[in-house]
């Protein structure tokens, strides 16, 4: 393991005699505007629109219309909520509605062309928010800004943007469901977005919830919607890898976000079959080809290095709450891959009981992987400052000792799935 995965673990302890502790940064967190505080972030060409917009919207989240919503934009709520589960660091997904959506943009579906305009301006305005938000707390969170795929220019133009601003996040990768109207995400019409990450150093994130197709509200389709949710998040890995965009931009790093990990192993070994049986199946031509013959014509050049080889280099896991089956996978996911997430302020995450959450998850395995999974992947994947983090992880990070003990109870009003019982490899 390379000695800047492990740096942030316990040795990052203050005082020489001080109690090591763990230096934790949450790869899966959520936060955004309150409705009206977005305005001055639009462009004003935009203002009496959104002033009419607002006046109608009705919110249908419920945790965004609690007492607690502000823990998505008070930033000195949020420091000491995740200060309190020992978190010092965190990656800053979005989750409050902004300009023009119908509901929050990570799950809204593509718009129309008629709508491209406003919501392309109400996602620059989170863009511009986010930047100030996390500029509130120096060296804390890694802001992801958002783009739209209906325009690669202007897309491009706000990586840059964005970079320049300092959300050092990276880029929320839309999904492209069936339906959307969009180009595939192994189409050649996004390279100038592949191009402009690896250029930037920018992380491509894809968060689950982002590529699934409008199923309806009745309880199957919510049940559906359960099951399928992340295989149509996954799909991302398998359109860039077998598209070429890693062949082509070798810089280029694809993290996977809140979508479990445990399935990983195993779509691995079933994409590197697929990727042999069809470069076989293409060498072979004229009289001694198959009828598979077509389907892997060109995809060797295309490709370059097979789907476990991408993983390696390229790829990596925001393993949000991770539970005790995926831990025993880390050996196959690769521990320098692991970032694990508290995903706050959801009620799925593990907010205030992150602590406890560690434990189930960590307890008993070696400190330098438990460093790596729970701080040192992501300071490298995000860019944060692993030794001006540990100055505040000396005063609130769990202990090596504290995560050393197994969690023999779960606490009795905790909602992340992290302490149902059972649990096993999943298919996807």
């Amino acid at each position: 393991m390379t000695e800047d995965v492990t740096e942030g673990a316990a040795g990052n302890a203050a005082g020489g005699a001080a109690e090591e502790r763990y230096t934790v940064i949450s790869a899966d967190c959520h936060a955004g505007a309150d409705l009206l505080d977005y305005k001055p972030y639009l462009a004003s060409a935009h203002h009496d629109a959104f002033d009419a917009w607002a006046a109608t919207y009705v919110n249908p989240y419920e945790d965004l219309l609690a007492d607690t919503a502000d823990r998505n934009w008070n930033s000195d709520r949020r420091l000491a909520d995740l200060e309190q589960d020992g978190i010092v660091g965190e990656v800053v997904f979005p989750n409050t509605i902004p300009p023009f959506f119908p509901s929050a943009s990570l799950m809204a579906p593509a718009p129309t062309r008629a709508e491209f305009e406003q919501r392309w301006a109400g996602l620059r305005a989170h863009n511009r928010w986010l930047a100030d938000f996390c500029a509130a707390a120096p060296g804390r969170r890694a802001g992801v800004f958002q783009i739209l795929l209906n325009d690669v220019d202007e897309a491009v133009k706000e990586i840059h943007r964005a970079a320049d601003a300092g959300l050092n996040g990276g880029l929320l990768l839309p999904g492209t469901p069936p339906g959307s109207g969009l180009a595939e995400l192994y189409s050649a019409t996004y390279d100038p977005i592949w191009a402009a990450c690896a250029e930037r150093g920018v992380p491509v994130n894809h968060h689950a919830g982002s590529a699934s197709p409008p199923l309806g509200d009745e309880p199957a389709a919510r049940a559906v919607f359960m099951v399928e949710t992340t295989w149509f998040s996954h799909r991302a890995l398998w359109h860039l890898v077998f598209g070429g965009a890693f062949r082509r931009h070798p810089e280029l790093r694809l993290v996977l976000t809140e979508q479990g990990s445990g399935w990983i192993p195993g779509v691995l070994d079933m994409l590197d079959y697929y990727h042999g049986r069809l470069v076989a199946a293409a060498s072979k031509t004229g009289a001694g080809g198959t009828a598979e013959s077509k389907f892997g014509a060109g995809l060797a050049d295309a490709m370059g290095k097979g789907p476990s080889e991408v993983w390696r280099d390229n790829c990596f896991v925001g393993a949000s709450f991770m539970r005790p089956h995926e831990a025993q996978m880390r050996d196959r996911i690769g521990i320098d891959k692991i970032m694990w997430g508290s995903d706050y302020p959801h009620d799925e995450g593990t907010h205030p009981y992150s602590r406890e959450g560690l434990r189930i998850a960590y307890a008993g395995l070696p400190k330098d992987e438990i460093a790596a999974m729970v701080g040192g992947n992501a300071a490298r994947v995000y860019g944060f400052d692993l030794e001006r983090l540990g100055e505040v992880a000396a005063r609130v990070g769990p202990t090596v000792r504290e995560l050393e003990e197994p969690l023999k109870e779960p606490p009795a009003d905790a909602t992340s799935p992290v302490f149902a019982p059972g649990g096993s490899a999943r298919v996807w």
